[in-house]
Parts: structure tokens; sequence; C-alpha cells
């Protein structure tokens, strides 16, 4: 299991060339576009490409809405590594905080869980299995 504090992350953009311009003029970085885990054209995701990111590593994400319906109203969200997302999910209520899209498949990556905090801040949750 990744023992970083996060595992992912993904910067919802409204413009993805755009936004990789953006980001490979700031940083200096390339990407490489991943295909969408739910085979449509509405969902657009382009990865850093960092060969040293120590296990960390993130995408540009485009999708209709995202920002607008996002339920914490965020433009980032982080992904905390986990055996299984389902048991860290199972806390988040009791703790204070809001299930808002419970253990879902993304195919060969694995599980994530998306979950408000008592902030109102969007965090996800990921696992293999």
């Amino acid at each position: 299991m990744n023992t970083n504090v996060i595992c992912w992350f993904e910067i919802y953009v409204d413009n993805m060339e755009r936004a990789k311009q953006f980001y490979a003029t700031v940083l200096g970085t390339k990407f490489h576009d991943m295909p969408s885990p739910d085979g449509s054209d509405e969902f657009i995701m382009s990865c850093f490409s960092n060969a040293e990111n120590q296990g960390v590593s993130g995408a540009l994400v485009q999708m209709k809405e995202a920002r607008t319906n996002n339920p914490g109203n965020t433009s980032t969200m982080v992904y905390f590594p986990c055996e299984d997302c389902s048991v860290e999910e199972s806390r988040v209520e009791k703790a204070g905080g809001k299930v808002h899209c419970p253990k879902m498949s993304i195919g060969e990556h694995g599980f994530i869980s998306i979950c408000l905090d008592t902030e109102n801040n969007t965090f996800g949750l990921y696992s293999m299995k």
C-alpha cells in the first residue's frame, strides 16, 4: 500500500487544452491523456507526467459541470490511500461528514469513494480492492 498521506489529486478545469498549456508553462511538465473510465467524451483526464512523483500523481479533469456541481465547490480534490476504501467510508458519517458517492469501481484502476468532511471539503478515498 502507498505510504504517502495522499495518493492522487485532481484539478478540475473548464478547458483542458488551456489548463495543460498553463501547467506545462508554469511547471515545465508534460501530460499524457487517459481514456475516460466511463467511456464518454464528457469526462476527459490528462495526467501529470513526472518520473519523480514519489508515488503521488494527479490529473487535470474536465467533466461537464464538475466545478459547479461539486458538493464542496472545490476545484481540487485529494485522494487518501486505503486498503479497502469502504472501511474508511463507513467511518465518515459517524465522524460528522457525509458520503457523497459510495464506493465505486474505476475499472482496472481500483475503487474510490467521494466524501465531504465537517467543513464541507470534498475528498476521495482510494483502494485497489
